[in-house]
């Protein structure tokens, strides 16, 4: 049996990584990895150069974000794992650098289609896609679940350090001269 994460009570990440949900996600996501390695290092390959020239550059372009998005899904369903299993604490996976969030937008496949590019490699795209944004969601709900302070209110904040500022002077313009 796993061991589970020791550090603290139980929460959604725990919920989550404990469930069927994880188990699927994760079988999925590692095998469309290899899945996609394996089409890009041999059929793919060979397709490629074959392509004409702007779906050679689309080809290539994509190919490469394709891979990094998988990597970014494959490690952070691996540290979700590490998690689960008390390899890694859950405080360290809470950190801003192990989040997963999309800063580009999807590529678009259906876009793509009848202009040269081989339909193995958009249908490899559109799942990537998939499983890039189901990854970002989880994500988002699990640690913006685990991160958020329950009794915060960014705007009460905003206006208290505001008020704290104003008390100490800082909206004084002539506060300058006076500390001479």
């Amino acid at each position: 049996m796993a061991k589970r994460d020791p550090v603290g009570p139980s929460g959604p990440t725990e919920a989550f990584t404990g469930g069927k949900l994880f188990d699927t996600v994760f079988t999925r996501g590692m095998a469309l990895v290899e899945e996609t390695a394996s089409y890009l290092d041999g059929p793919g390959r060979d397709q490629a150069k074959t392509l004409p020239r702007e779906a050679s550059l689309i080809y290539s372009a994509w190919s490469m974000e394709l891979t990094t998005r998988l990597m970014q899904a494959a490690s952070w369903l691996v540290m979700q794992k590490a998690v689960r299993d008390g390899e890694m604490r859950r405080e360290d996976a809470n950190s801003y650098k192990y989040r997963i969030r999309r800063d580009d937008p999807p590529l678009d496949a259906v876009a793509q289609q009848g202009k040269g590019l081989p339909p193995r490699f958009l249908e490899l795209v559109s799942r990537t896609e998939a499983l890039y944004e189901q990854i970002c969601r989880l994500d988002a709900a699990l640690y913006r679940a685990t991160s958020a302070k329950p009794d915060t209110n960014a705007v009460s904040d905003q206006i208290a350090q505001l008020q704290k500022a104003a008390e100490t002077g800082a909206f004084d313009p002539l506060m300058v001269w006076r500390r001479k």
